[in-house]
C-alpha cells in the first residue's frame, strides 16, 4: 500500500505529547505526498496541525485497529512501535486490571500496588501442565515454561527478574519459587520446598528496607538456584548475593529506613530473652532514626520478627545462634550511639569510659572494653622500621566507626546467607536446576555514586545477553520456517561494557588509583578524562571536574566521583578487626577469621559432596591483614558478575521485566512518563524494534484460513490444500511480495499488513450485513403469502394422509410375517450349531489334557535336574566362600593391628600432654587418697559389725536347732510322759523363741543405729569434700599466681608443641574428610545404581522416614541381626546384594536397636523361667511325703536360710551403695580438674542413690512388719488353742485334773508344726516375690543407667559435630525414638487384636455349643414324642430340588477366587444375568452359613475382598473392569442386606426369597467393609473417567467450532497456541465427548450398575466438565467473546439434550452446569446501560462477584462491530454486587468429589433360578 492510502481521512495516528508522552489523533483529510503538515482532530475534538519534516519525511506512527488493542502479546500488534506498546499496556492495566503482558519472550509485569487474588493454589494447579500460550500471561506461566523445558530438553533454566526499586521484582521471584515448590515438591519428607520458601522472610529481614520508592525494597541482588533430581522433584537450593548496600546501615535519607531486622528486633525488645540486649524504641538509636518516621503503614514489625525467628528455626539455626545473631545486630545499634568527644586541639578525640552504649557493645560482642575504647579513637601506622599509634580527628573516628558497623553487618549477612545455603544444601545428586535472578534494574538519580555505577554496569551485561538471545531466537525462527534471512541491525552495547571493564577501563583505573597511597577521587576523575575523552560512550560535564557521564543503553547517567575510592576500598582498620577476632563468643570470632583458616574446610566440603550445586562464592570474605593483596569491591563485583553471566549463558533464560506504574505507590494508577522510561531501560522496546525490523506478525496457515475465510472466493474453497488457498489469497490481496513470506508452518507479515487485512475483513462483513438486512426484509414480505398457501396445503395433507395410513398398515403386516419366518429359521439353525460345537469342545478337552500331561512330565524331569544342579553349585559356592572368608580375616587382622598402633601413638601423645597437670595436682591426689582410706576404714568397721551380727544369728540358729533336737529326742524316749511336762517344754521353747526374737530386734536396732551413723558419716564426708573442693580452688588460684612467671618462660615451647599437634590433628582431619568424601561419593553412586535398577514407570520413592517392612521381612539376615558398627553393616549389605538390601539405613539401625531390646527381654524371660522351674521343683520336693521330724527340720532350716539371705542381701546392698558413693566421689574429683565438666553430676547421682536406698529400706521394713505380725498371730492362735481347754477343764470339767492322752498331744503338736510350716512357706513365697520385684527394679535401674550412659556418650559425640550435623543427628535420634515407640504400640495393638480374636472365637464356640445343645434337646423331645405314638408311620423319600446354595471344598477356595474374580473378564459374561459373580459368591456364603462354618465364611469373604482389590489395582485405568466390579460389589452388598434376616430389608422379598436368608451368622461388619470397598471403586471409576475426558474438554467446549464460521482466530503473536494446529492430537470436538459418555453409559448399564449410582457418576462428570471449562474461561482472554459464548451455549444445550435422551436429567448434572450456563449468557448479554448491569446481577446468581468481574475484564471483541466493556460498567456491576456474601474464590475446584450414596436395591431373582455358565470353569461347585 502507498503512503497516501495509509494516511487517508479518518486514519488514526500517534503524535508526541509532553504530558502523556503519546496522544491519539485522527486525520481530517487525506495526506498527499509533499504536504508540509497534517490536519488532525484530537480526542477532545480540538483541531491541530501537525508539521512534517520535509527532509526526513517522518510521518506520525499509525494506530492499531481497536480489535488488536488489549492483546496478551505485544508482538501480535500489527503496528509495532513505542506508542502502540505503551497504549496496549495502559489499556490492559487500567481497563482490564491485567498486570501481566507478553512481549515476545519477555513477560512484562506492572506492579498494581494492591493484593490480587491470582496467586492461590488453585491458580497454580490451573497453570500446571499448560503451554505458555494457552493461558493468560502470568508469572506462573513463565515458571511452568521453565519447568517444562527443563524436563523436556534436560537443560538448566534461568528466570531473570529485573526492574526498578518498587517494581515488584522480589514478589515476582517469590511467586516463581512458590510455583516450583508446589509443582516440584520434594519426593521425601525433608520439606526442602518449605525451607526454600522459608528463606524469603530471613533475606527480606536482613536485606530489605523501606525507600522512597518501595516499602520493601531489596537492597541486594540474589540468584537462587533450585536443584531438581531425575524425577524433577526439588532436592535443594543455593543462593548467591550481589552488592549489599552497606551504606544504609549507617545512613538513611529522609522518609527511608534501615534494614527491617533492626526495627523488628527493637519491636521485640520487651521479650524476656532479649532483656540483655538493652534495646529500647528505634527512635532512641542514631542508625534507625535518621529517616524520620520509623514505622511502615500496615506492617507489624513484632509479627514479622516472629516470622523471621520461625524461619530461622525451620532452616535449622539453633536458638543459641539466633540469640548470637540478635546480639550482633543490637551491638551495631549501640555502636551508632557511642558519643565521641573531640579534644581541644581538634586532631584527637576520645570516648567516655562510662559510655553505656560502648559497654553494651563490648558486652554483646564479648570484647575488651578498654581496647575497643582505645582503638576507636586511634589507628596504627606501620612502616618498614617502626610502628606508630596515631590519634584521629572527630570526622575520621566517625568514619571509622561507621565503617566498622558496615563491616560487621556485611560479615553477618554473609554468614546468614552461608547458613541458609547449608540448610538448603542436599547430598543427593542434582540432575538439573532452575535459577531465579532477582537483580536491580537500571537506576539514575540526581546524585549517582558507586552503587549506581555497579548496578548499571550489571544491567549493561544483562542487556547484552538479552539482546543476543532475542536476536538468536529471531534467527532460529526464520531458519526453522525457511524464510530468507536478512541481517537485522540491533543495538550492541559491547563498547560501553569495554569502557567499564576492559584493560585501563573505568574499573581498572579505579583499582589502580586505590593502590596509590594518596590517591583521590579528583585524580581518578582526571585520569578518566585523559584516557576516555575520545570514547563515544564517555563524556565530561561542562560545569564539573569531579563528575563523568556514561552513555548507557537506556540513558545517559552522570556519576559524581566523590566517595568512589573509599567505597571501592571498603577500608576497615585492622586493629578493630583483631579485637573482634579475639571475642569470647565463637560466632563473633568466626565472622572475622581470615580466608586461610576456612580454606581446608571449604575445600573439604566441596570435595565431600559431588551432588552439591557447585557455585563459587559471589562475595569472598575480606582479608584485612594484607592490604596489598586485598581485592577491591569493584574487582569482587566484576568477578561475581562474570560468574553469573557464565551461569546464565549455560542456561535457557526467561525474562520478567517489572514496571513501576507510578512513584506515589497508588493502586492501578498509570504514569506514562515513568512507564516509557522503564520500557526503554529494560529492553522491551528493543525487542519490539528487532521484531518490527523483520516480520513481526506471524500466522499459522490454519489460523489464517479460519480468520480470513470471508476474503476467500468460493471457487478457491474447493481446494483441500489450505496452504495453497492462503498463497493465492495473499497474492491477490497484497500486491507487494516483500510484505509477506511463506514459511513451513506460518505466514510472516511486515508491520501494518495485518491491520490492512483486518480492514478488508471488516469491509467484507459490512457488505454481508447489508445483504442480511435486505434478505430479512424480503422474508417479512413472504410471510403473508406463505400463510395463505399453508391453509390450502392443510386440506391436501389430510386427504393424502388417509391414503398413506392405509398403505402403511398393509406394509406393517407383511413385515411381521417376514419376521416370524426369520425367527423360526434362526432357532433351527442355532440348535444344529450348538450340537456341533458341543462335540468339538469335548474333543478339544481330551486333546488338551493329553498335551498338558506331556508338558507336566517334562517339567518334572527338568525340576529334578535343577535340584541336582542346585546342590552341586551350593557346595562349590560354600568352598569359595570359606576361602574368601579366610582371606578377609587375614586382611582384617592386619588392618586392626595398624589401627591399634595408631591409637597407641595417639595415647602416648596424650599422656605426654597431661603430665604438667598431674604435677600441679599431687597434693589433691593425696587428699583424695586419704578420703579413700577413711571410707575403707568405715567399710571394714561395717564389715566387722556385719560379721558379728551373722555370728550371733548363727549361734541363735544353732541353739534353736539343738533345742529342737532335744525335744525330738525327748519325744522319742519319753513317749508315755504326761501332757503337763510336754506343755512345760513347749512353754520353755516358746519363751526361748521370744528371747531370740527380742535379741534379733536388738540386733536390728543396733544395725539401724549403725546405718544412721554411717549415713551421717557420709554427709560429713560430703561436707568435707565440699570444703576440700574450695581449698583446691583456692590453691589453684595461688598456684596460678605463682606460676605466671614460669608460664611466660615456657609459653614459647608449649605454643610450638601445640602448633605441631594442631598441624597433625588438621592433617588427620583432612584425611578423614577425604575418606568421608570418597565413601559418600561411593554411596551416591550405589544409590543411583539402585534407583536406576529399581526404577519403573510411575514409580515414586517412599519418604525416607517410612520403612518398607514388607521388603525387609524377606531378608531377615539384615533386619534381625545384631550389627555392631557401620562397617559390618556395609559388609552384610554387600554380601546380600544391593537390590536386596534395605535402602533406609536409619530405619535399619532402629530395627537393630529393637532387636537388641527384644534379645534382652528374651534373656530376662529365660531367667524368670528358670526361677519358676526351680520354684516348681522345690514345691514338688516339699509336697513329697516325709515324716514329722524331717518336716520340722526343713522348716527350721528354711527359716534360718531366709534370715541369712536377708542379712547377706542387705550387706551386699550396703556394699554396693558404698562402692557407688566411692565412684561418685572419685568422679567428682576428676570432674573438678576438667574445665568443661558438669557441676551437678555428683549431687544428681547422690540423690538418686539416696532415693533408691530409702525406697529399699521402706520395702524391708514392710516385709519385716508383715512377718512379725504373721508370727505373732500364729503364736496367739496356738497359745489360745492350748490354754483355753485347760482353763475350761479346770473350772467346769470334772475330769480337768486328768492328764491328756499322749496321742492327742502328739496330734496337737503336729498341727502346730504344720501351721508353722504353712506360715514359713507363705513367708518364703512372699520373700521370693519381693526378691523378683527387687530384681526387676534393679534391671530397670541398670537399663536406665545404660540409657543414660548411651545418651551421655551420644551427647559428647554430638558436641564434636558441626551445628548442621548436630541438628541432623538430633532429628535422627528423634526419629529412632518415635520408631521404637511405634513398634511398641504396634506390638500392643497386635496383642489386643489377638485377644479380641481369641475372645470372639470363644464366644462363637460357646454359641455353637448352645445351639447344638438346643438342637439335641429338640431331637430328644421329638424322639420322646415318636416313642409315644401307638402306631408306626412309613416315610417316603422325596426328590430334593436345588435350594440356591453352592458347596465347595476348602482347598478349592483359591481356584474359586481365581476363576470368579482375579482372572474373570467382563466380556465372558456378556448375555448372562448381570452381576452373576455376586450371586454365585452369595450362594457359597449361604451354604457355609447353612453348615455353620464360620471359618469358611470369614475366609471366603476375606479372599473375595482381597481379590477384588488386586484386580482393581492391576486394571487401575480400565473403565469397563472398574464398572464391572463396582456393580458386582454393590450387588453382593445388596444380597447380604436382602437376605440378612433384618425385617427392614425384607419388605420386598417373596416367600421363596425369605427361605434364602442366612440362619446362623450376622455379617453386619462385612457389609460395612463391602460398603467401604464400593466407595473406593466408585472413586477409582470417577478418576478413570475424568482422566479420559479432561484432555478433551477445553478443545471441545471452547476451541472447536461447533457452529461453523461463527468465530475467527485473532492474532496471537509470539506465543502460539498448541491447540491451533490443524491436525494436532489435541483437537477434539463435542461429538468426541458425547461418544465417550455414551460408551461410559452403555458399559455401566450393560453390567447392571444401579441406576442411582449411574446418575451420581454423570453428575460428577458434568461438574468436572463445568469446572475445567469455566476455569479455562476465567484464565484466557482469547475465548472471552460473544462468539465463544454462543458456541458454549450451543455445546451446553447439546449436553442437556444428551442427558434427556439417556433419561439422566434427574441426576442433578444440569444444576452443576449452572455456573457455565450463566458464564455463557454473560458473554452474550448486552453490557452498556445500568439496566443491563441489573439484568446481569439478577441472572448470574451461581457466579461469584470475582468471577463476574473477571469475565467482564477479559471480554474481548473479535470483530469491528463488537464493543468493549467500559470500566464504568464494571464499576457499576461491582457496586451492585457488594451486598453479596459469596466466597472470594476465582476458580472452581475441579478435583471436588460429591459424596456417593448407595441406596438399597433388592433383586427380584431367586437363588435357585440362577444358572452358572460353563465358561466360568466352576465344575467343582456342587448344587445343594
Amino acid at each position: 500500500m502507498s503512503v497516501s492510502e495509509l494516511y487517508s481521512q479518518y486514519t488514526r495516528v500517534w503524535i508526541p505529547d509532553p504530558d502523556e508522552v503519546w496522544r491519539s489523533a485522527e486525520l481530517t483529510k487525506d495526506y498527499k505526498e509533499g504536504d508540509k503538515s497534517l490536519q488532525l482532530r484530537l480526542e477532545d475534538e480540538t483541531i491541530r496541525e501537525y508539521p512534517i519534516d520535509v527532509q526526513s519525511n517522518q510521518l506520525p506512527f499509525l494506530r492499531n485497529p481497536d480489535i488488536l488493542v488489549g492483546e496478551n502479546d505485544l508482538t501480535a500488534l500489527s503496528y509495532l512501535h513505542e506508542p502502540a506498546v505503551l497504549h496496549n499496556l495502559k489499556v490492559r492495566f487500567l481497563e482490564s486490571n491485567h498486570i501481566y503482558t507478553y512481549c515476545g519472550i519477555v513477560l512484562v509485569a506492572i506492579n498494581p500496588y494492591e493484593q490480587l487474588p491470582i496467586y492461590g493454589q488453585d491458580v497454580i494447579y490451573a497453570y500446571s501442565g499448560q503451554n505458555m500460550g494457552d493461558m493468560d500471561p502470568h508469572i506462573f506461566a513463565v515458571a511452568e515454561e521453565a519447568y517444562k523445558q527443563m524436563a523436556r530438553d534436560e537443560k538448566n533454566q534461568s528466570i531473570i527478574v529485573s526492574g526498578e526499586s518498587g517494581a515488584g521484582k522480589t514478589v515476582s521471584a517469590k511467586y516463581a519459587m512458590r510455583y516450583f515448590a508446589t509443582v516440584g515438591g520434594s519426593a521425601s519428607d525433608t520439606n526442602i520446598e518449605e525451607k526454600v520458601l522459608a528463606s524469603s522472610p530471613i533475606m527480606e529481614a536482613i536485606g530489605n528496607a523501606k525507600t522512597t520508592r518501595n516499602d520493601n525494597s531489596s537492597r541486594f541482588g540474589k540468584y537462587i538456584q533450585i536443584g531438581f533430581d531425575k524425577r524433577y522433584h526439588i532436592i535443594g537450593a543455593n543462593m548467591r548475593t550481589y552488592l549489599l548496600e552497606k551504606s544504609r546501615v549507617v545512613f538513611q535519607a529522609d522518609d527511608e529506613r534501615n534494614y527491617h531486622i533492626f526495627y523488628q528486633l527493637c519491636a521485640a525488645a520487651s521479650l524476656p530473652e532479649f532483656k540483655e540486649l538493652a534495646l529500647t524504641c528505634t527512635e532512641d538509636f542514631f542508625y534507625t532514626s535518621q529517616g524520620g518516621d520509623t514505622s511502615i503503614e500496615g506492617v507489624d514489625d513484632a509479627e514479622d520478627f516472629e516470622k523471621t525467628r520461625q524461619a530461622f528455626t525451620l532452616l535449622g539455626v539453633r536458638e543459641s545462634h539466633q540469640i548470637s545473631i540478635f546480639k550482633i545486630i543490637a551491638s551495631i545499634l549501640h555502636l551508632g550511639n557511642v558519643e565521641i568527644q573531640a579534644e581541644r586541639d581538634g586532631d584527637s578525640c576520645s570516648v567516655s569510659p562510662q559510655d553505656e552504649h560502648l559497654s553494651n557493645f563490648c558486652r554483646l560482642l564479648g570484647v575488651e572494653h578498654s581496647q575497643m575504647e582505645h582503638w576507636l579513637c586511634h589507628r596504627k601506622l606501620v612502616t618498614t622500621s617502626e610502628t606508630y599509634v596515631k590519634t584521629m580527628s572527630l570526622q575520621q573516628v566517625v568514619n571509622a566507626r561507621n565503617a566498622l558497623a558496615k563491616h560487621i553487618y556485611a560479615q553477618l549477612f554473609s554468614w546468614i546467607v552461608e547458613h541458609v545455603n547449608k540448610a538448603l544444601h542436599t547430598s543427593l545428586k542434582q540432575h538439573s536446576f532452575i535459577g531465579v535472578l532477582d537483580i536491580y534494574g537500571f537506576e539514575t538519580f540526581e546524585v549517582n555514586s558507586f552503587e549506581q555505577f555497579c548496578i548499571n554496569y550489571a544491567n549493561e551485561k544483562l542487556q547484552q545477553q538479552f539482546n543476543s538471545h532475542v536476536f538468536k531466537l529471531e534467527q532460529e525462527e526464520y531458519m526453522k520456517e525457511q524464510i530468507p534471512w536478512t541481517l537485522i541491525d540491533f543495538y550492541d552495547n559491547q563498547p560501553c561494557i569495554d569502557l567499564i571493564e576492559a584493560k585501563l577501563g573505568i574499573l581498572d583505573l579505579l583499582d589502580e588509583e586505590c593502590k596509590v597511597p594518596k590517591g583521590t577521587d579528583q585524580n581518578w576523575a582526571q585520569k578518566l578524562y585523559d584516557r576516555h575523552s575520545g570514547s563515544q560512550h564517555f563524556q565530561k560535564p561542562r560545569m564539573s571536574n569531579t563528575a563523568f557521564i556514561v552513555v548507557h543503553f537506556a540513558d545517559k547517567v552522570e556519576y559524581l566521583s566523590d566517595g568512589f575510592l573509599e567505597k571501592n576500598r571498603d577500608t576497615v582498620y585492622e586493629e578493630q578487626i583483631n579485637i573482634l577476632k579475639a571475642s569470647k563468643f565463637p560466632l563473633v570470632a568466626d565472622l572475622f577469621h581470615d580466608d586461610k583458616d576456612s580454606v581446608p574446610s571449604s575445600t573439604a566440603s566441596a570435595k565431600g559432596s559431588s551432588s552439591k550445586i557447585n557455585v563459587r562464592s559471589a562475595r569472598p570474605q575480606l582479608k584485612a591483614s594484607n592490604k596489598e593483596h586485598k581485592k577491591t569491591v569493584g574487582h569482587q563485583f566484576r568477578t561475581s558478575l562474570h560468574l553469573l553471566m557464565e551461569t546464565l549463558n549455560a542456561t535457557t533464560p526467561h525474562y520478567v521485566r517489572c514496571i513501576k506504574p507510578n512513584d506515589e505507590k497508588l493502586p492501578f494508577h498509570f504514569d506514562p512518563k515513568r512507564a516509557v522510561q522503564q520500557l526503554r531501560a529494560c529492553g522491551v522496546l528493543e525487542t519490539i524494534r528487532i521484531s518490527a525490523a523483520g516480520y513481526p506478525s506471524r500466522w499459522a496457515y490454519h489460523d489464517f484460513f479460519n480468520r480470513y475465510r470471508v476474503l476467500i472466493a468460493k471457487r478457491e474453497l474447493a481446494n483441500t490444500d489450505k496452504k495453497a488457498i492462503c498463497r493465492s489469497v495473499l497474492e491477490n490481496l497484497i500486491k507487494d511480495p516483500d510484505k509477506f513470506q511463506f514459511g513451513r508452518t506460518k505466514i510472516f507479515f511486515r508491520a501494518g499488513q495485518v491491520a490492512y487485512l483486518e480492514k478488508l475483513r471488516a469491509d467484507k462483513f459490512r457488505a454481508a450485513t447489508i445483504m442480511i438486512q435486505k434478505t430479512v426484509r424480503g422474508w417479512l414480505q413472504k410471510v403473508k403469502y406463505r400463510r395463505l398457501k399453508g391453509a390450502t396445503l392443510t386440506l391436501q395433507r389430510y386427504c393424502r394422509g388417509h391414503l398413506a395410513r392405509r398403505l402403511a398398515e398393509h406394509l406393517r403386516r407383511t413385515r411381521a410375517a417376514v419376521v416370524l419366518q426369520r425367527q423360526y429359521r434362526m432357532q433351527r439353525a442355532r440348535r444344529a450349531y450348538r450340537r456341533v460345537r458341543g462335540a468339538a469342545i469335548v474333543i478339544q478337552a481330551f486333546a488338551r489334557g493329553m498335551f498338558v500331561r506331556r508338558i507336566y512330565h517334562q517339567v518334572l524331569r527338568e525340576h529334578k535336574a535343577t535340584i541336582i544342579q542346585k546342590h552341586a553349585r551350593g557346595w562349590m559356592a560354600r568352598r569359595r566362600f570359606l576361602r574368601l572368608r579366610g582371606a578377609a580375616i587375614v586382611i582384617q587382622c592386619a588392618f586392626r593391628r595398624l589401627k591399634a598402633k595408631q591409637e597407641l601413638k595417639a595415647l602416648k601423645i596424650e599422656a605426654r600432654s597431661a603430665e604438667h597437670l598431674k604435677r600441679l595436682n599431687v597434693g589433691m591426689e593425696n587428699k583424695v587418697v586419704q578420703l579413700q582410706r577413711k571410707i575403707d576404714d568405715q567399710n571394714k568397721e561395717f564389715k566387722t559389725l556385719s560379721e558379728q551380727l551373722s555370728a550371733v544369728t548363727s549361734t541363735h540358729a544353732m541353739e534353736v536347732e539343738k533345742l529342737k533336737k532335744e525335744l525330738a529326742h525327748y519325744q522319742q524316749s519319753q513317749g508315755g510322759d504326761s501332757s503337763l511336762r510336754l506343755q512345760e517344754e513347749v512353754e520353755s521353747l516358746r519363751t526361748e523363741l521370744q528371747r531370740a526374737h527380742s535379741e534379733r530386734k536388738i540386733l536390728e536396732d543396733a544395725h539401724s543405729r549403725e546405718k544412721d551413723e554411717l549415713r551421717k558419716r557420709v554427709e560429713d564426708l560430703e561436707q568435707e569434700n565440699a570444703l576440700l573442693k574450695d581449698e583446691k580452688e583456692e590453691l589453684n588460684r595461688q598456684i596460678l599466681c605463682q606460676s605466671q612467671d614460669e608460664f611466660a618462660q615456657n609459653s614459647v615451647k608449649e605454643s610450638l608443641l601445640m602448633e605441631k599437634e594442631l598441624e597433625e590433628e588438621r592433617s588427620r582431619y583432612q584425611n578423614l574428610v577425604k575418606e568421608y568424601s570418597r565413601l559418600e561419593q561411593r554411596y551416591d553412586n550405589l544409590r543411583d545404581e539402585m534407583t536406576i535398577l529399581k526404577q519403573t514407570p510411575g514409580h515414586r520413592r517412599n519418604p525416607s522416614n517410612q520403612s518398607s517392612l514388607e521388603s525387609d521381612s524377606n531378608y531377615p539376615s539384615i533386619s534381625t541381626s545384631e550389627v555392631g558398627d557401620t562397617e559390618d553393616t556395609l559388609q552384610q549389605v554387600e554380601e546380600i546384594g544391593l537390590e536386596k538390601a534395605a535402602m533406609d539405613m536409619t530405619v535399619f539401625l532402629k530395627l537393630q536397636k529393637r532387636v537388641r531390646e527384644l534379645e534382652q527381654e528374651r534373656k530376662k524371660l529365660q531367667v524368670q523361667l528358670e526361677k519358676r522351674e526351680q520354684q516348681d521343683s522345690k514345691n514338688v520336693q516339699v509336697e513329697q511325703p516325709k515324716n514329722d521330724v524331717d518336716l520340722d527340720q526343713d522348716a527350721d532350716l528354711a527359716y534360718n536360710t531366709l534370715k541369712r539371705q536377708e542379712l547377706e542381701s542387705e550387706n551386699k546392698k550396703l556394699k554396693n551403695d558404698l562402692n557407688e558413693l566411692r565412684k561418685a566421689v572419685a568422679d567428682q574429683d576428676t570432674q573438678n580438674h576438667s574445665p568443661h565438666s558438669s557441676p551437678d553430676g555428683y549431687s544428681l547421682l547422690l540423690n538418686q542413690l539416696k532415693l533408691a536406698h530409702e525406697e529399699l529400706e521402706v520395702r524391708k521394713e514392710e516385709v519385716l512388719i508383715l512377718r512379725t505380725q504373721i508370727v505373732s498371730a500364729d503364736q496367739r492362735r496356738l497359745a489360745g488353742k492350748n490354754t483355753e481347754p485347760n482353763i475350761d477343764a479346770r473350772t467346769s470339767w470334772p475330769n480337768s485334773e486328768k492328764h491328756v492322752d499322749q496321742e492327742d498331744a502328739i496330734e496337737a503338736y503336729h498341727g502346730v508344726c504344720q501351721t508353722n510350716r504353712l506360715l514359713e512357706a507363705q513367708l518364703q513365697a512372699q520373700s521370693r516375690a519381693h526378691e523378683e520385684e527387687a530384681e526387676g527394679l534393679r534391671a530397670q535401674v541398670e537399663a536406665l543407667k545404660e540409657e543414660l550412659d548411651r545418651q551421655q556418650q551420644t551427647f559428647s559425640q554430638t558436641l564434636l559435630l558441626s551445628p548442621e550435623a548436630q541438628v541432623e543427628f538430633a532429628v535422627q535420634q528423634e526419629m529412632s525414638r518415635l520408631t521404637n515407640e511405634n513398634l511398641d504400640l504396634k506390638e500392643l495393638v497386635e496383642k489386643l487384636e489377638k485377644n479380641e480374636k481369641k475372645l470372639k472365637k470363644q464366644l462363637k464356640i460357646h454359641m455353637k455349643k448352645v445351639q447344638d445343645l438346643e438342637a439335641i434337646q429338640t431331637l430328644a423331645q421329638n424322639e420322646k414324642r415318636r416313642h409315644e405314638l401307638n402306631r408306626q408311620v412309613t416315610v417316603q423319600r422325596k426328590e430334593k430340588d436345588f435350594q440356591g446354595m453352592l458347596e465347595y471344598h476348602k482347598e478349592d477356595e483359591a481356584l474359586l477366587i481365581r476363576n470368579l474374580v482375579t482372572e474373570l473378564k467382563p466380556q465372558a459374561l456378556a448375555g448372562t444375568v448381570p452381576c452373576l459373580p455376586a450371586y454365585i459368591l452369595y450362594m457359597c456364603i449361604r451354604h457355609a452359613d447353612y453348615v455353620n462354618d464360620d471359618l469358611k465364611v470369614h475366609s471366603l469373604l476375606t479372599s473375595t475382598i482381597n481379590g477384588i482389590k488386586k484386580v482393581l489395582k492391576k486394571h487401575n485405568d480400565d473403565f469397563e473392569m472398574t464398572s464391572f466390579w463396582l456393580s458386582n460389589t454393590c450387588r453382593l452388598l445388596h444380597c447380604l442386606k436382602q437376605y440378612s434376616g433384618d425385617e427392614g430389608f425384607m419388605t420386598q422379598n417373596t416367600a421363596k426369597q425369605n427361605e434364602h436368608c442366612l440362619k446362623n451368622f450376622d455379617l453386619t461388619e462385612y457389609r460395612q467393609v463391602l460398603s467401604d470397598l464400593s466407595i473406593q471403586i466408585y472413586q477409582q471409576l470417577i478418576k478413570i473417567a475424568e482422566g479420559v475426558l479432561q484432555p478433551m474438554i477445553v478443545s471441545a467446549m471452547l476451541e472447536n467450532e461447533s457452529i461453523q464460521g461463527l468465530s475467527g482466530m485473532k492474532p496471537t503473536g509470539y506465543r502460539k497456541r498448541s491447540s491451533s494446529m490443524v491436525d494436532g492430537d489435541n483437537s477434539y470436538c463435542l461429538e468426541a465427548i458425547v461418544r465417550q459418555m455414551n460408551s461410559f453409559h452403555t458399559i455401566m448399564c450393560d453390567q447392571g450398575l444401579d441406576p442411582e449410582i449411574v446418575l451420581q457418576v454423570f453428575k460428577q462428570l458434568f461438574y468436572m466438565i463445568t469446572a475445567v471449562t469455566l476455569n479455562n474461561l476465567l484464565l484466557r482472554k482469547d475465548v472471552c467473546s460473544w462468539s465463544t459464548g454462543m458456541q458454549l451455549r450451543y455445546n451446553i444445550s447439546q449436553l442437556e439434550e444428551w442427558l434427556r435422551g439417556r433419561n439422566l436429567h434427574q441426576s442433578g448434572a444440569v444444576q452443576t452446569m449452572e455456573p457455565l450456563i450463566q458464564a455463557a449468557q454473560l458473554l452474550q448479554l448486552k453490557k452498556k446501560t445500568p439496566e443491563d448491569a441489573e439484568a446481569i446481577c439478577s441472572l448470574c446468581t451461581s457466579l461469584s462477584t470475582q468471577q463476574i468481574v473477571k469475565i467482564l475484564n477479559l471480554y474481548t471483541p473479535l470483530n469491528e462491530f463488537e464493543e468493549r466493556v467500559t470500566v464504568g460498567f464494571i464499576r457499576t456491576i461491582q457496586a451492585q454486587l457488594q451486598e453479596r456474601n459469596d466466597a472470594q474464590q476465582l476458580l472452581l475446584d475441579y478435583k471436588h468429589m460429591f459424596p456417593v450414596l448407595f441406596p438399597f436395591n433388592p433383586s427380584s431373582l431367586t437363588m435357585d433360578s440362577i444358572h452358572i455358565p460353563a465358561c466360568l470353569n466352576l465344575e467343582f461347585l456342587n448344587e445343594v
